[in-house]
C-alpha cells in the first residue's frame, strides 16, 4: 500500500513548490545573462532598442520571481522576496539615473557605472538565491 502512495506521488510530477524553484531559478539566470550582455555594452555598440530589450527581458524575470514568491516554503519565500525587491529597486534607480548626460563622456561613464551597480546589485540580491 505504501508502495503504491509513492508510485502515485513520482507520478504526479514536482510539486508546485518544485515548480516555483525551477522558475524562480530559471528567471534568474536569464537576469543574469541580460546584466551580462549589459554589462558589455559600450558606448559605440549600445542601443536604444538593444538596451530596451534587455530592459524588458529583466522586468519579465522579476515579474516571473514575484509570481512564483508564494508557492516558495516560507524561508525561501522570504529571501526570494526581499532579493527580488533590492534588485527590482536597483533597476529602477538605474533606468532613471541613465541616459541623463549631455556630453559623450558623461554618457559614456553613466553607462558603465550603470551596468557595473545592476552587476552588483544582481551579485549581492539574485545571485544569492541557491539555485
Amino acid at each position: 500500500m505504501l508502495l503504491s502512495a509513492a508510485i502515485a506521488v513520482a507520478a504526479c510530477g514536482q510539486s508546485q513548490q518544485d515548480k516555483a524553484k525551477a522558475q524562480v531559478c530559471d528567471a534568474r539566470a536569464d537576469v543574469g545573462k541580460q546584466v551580462d550582455e549589459l554589462r558589455g555594452l559600450t558606448l559605440s555598440t549600445a542601443t536604444l532598442d538593444g538596451v530596451s530589450t534587455n530592459l524588458k527581458a529583466i522586468r519579465d524575470d522579476l515579474r516571473k520571481i514575484a509570481d512564483a514568491q508564494s508557492n516558495l516554503s516560507g524561508d525561501r519565500r522570504q529571501k526570494v522576496q526581499a532579493a527580488n525587491k533590492a534588485f527590482t529597486d536597483q533597476v529602477r534607480s538605474t533606468a532613471q539615473n541613465v541616459g541623463r548626460s549631455l556630453s559623450v563622456a558623461d554618457a559614456k561613464t553613466q553607462l558603465q557605472d550603470a551596468t557595473t551597480q545592476l552587476a552588483s546589485a544582481y551579485k549581492n540580491t539574485l545571485g544569492q538565491i541557491d539555485c
